[in-house]
């Protein structure tokens, strides 16, 4: 874990959380043990989750109207389907009906898995009246995911970049969020798996604190070392 900005005596007043790789992440399903690929061989669910979640970065070569389609894919819902229905293709997902049901789970909320320590974090926070955001590059609402852990109540402004037109790491999709808290963009801290896209909180002003998308079972208390290192514990 590292940091980038810094808060100079400035008490932290919120905390902006990326999903994926930082309070979730999507792994690998034992349904889809034994299945097989364009090339006859078992399909490697851990690299095609690794290009359908990486925060930046092309998971497949596109043509023209793909690469529009994936440079928008976190803005329009029916971009994100056409770039990753592309990316699992190419990954060797053999047939349509597979590429379809991969997809959905992507978009499953509850096919989600959270960190460890993601319910202590957020009623951490909850406790000392921290308000919390939940800042993603994503196309599909994420928040029944939380809802089914118990931890709606616990999260202030969902700022999703398909709800608000800007995508990480632009600075607006960070003050749209700080907007909805009503916090000042000095005063926030931006926690996230990726120093590019959620770096960018810096740019608008705020503390960034850079987690590991390891495994679930592999990073039991990265977000507690956060709350840890800001004596937010």
């Amino acid at each position: 874990m590292s940091t980038l900005g810094t808060l100079d005596r400035v008490a932290i007043e919120a905390v902006l959380f990326d999903f994926s790789g930082t309070l979730f992440r999507l792994e690998p399903d034992e349904t889809w043990d034994g299945m097989v690929g364009l090339d006859g061989e078992p399909l490697d669910q851990v690299t095609i989750l690794e290009r359908m979640t990486r925060p930046v970065g092309a998971g497949a070569r596109f043509d023209a109207a793909g690469r529009i389609a994936w440079e928008r894919r976190d803005l329009d819902p029916a971009m994100h389907r056409t770039a990753y229905f592309e990316v699992l293709r190419q990954a060797g997902v053999p047939t349509p009906t597979l590429i379809e049901r991969f997809y959905d789970r992507v978009l499953d909320p509850m096919s989600w898995t959270p960190y460890p320590d993601t319910g202590a974090v957020l009623k951490t926070l909850a406790a000392q009246d921290i308000p919390v955001a939940v800042v993603s590059n994503i196309a599909f609402d994420i928040r029944p995911a939380f809802a089914a852990n118990g931890w709606d109540r616990l999260i202030a402004a969902h700022t999703l970049s398909f709800e608000v037109g800007a995508v990480k790491p632009d600075p607006r999709i960070f003050l749209a969020a700080l907007d909805q808290l009503g916090v000042r963009p000095e005063s926030a801290l931006m926690v996230g798996d990726s120093a590019e896209a959620d770096g960018g909180a810096v740019a608008a002003g705020c503390a960034f604190a850079l987690v590991d998308p390891v495994p679930t079972a592999d990073r039991a208390e990265g977000l507690l070392d956060v709350l840890r290192q800001y004596e937010l514990t």
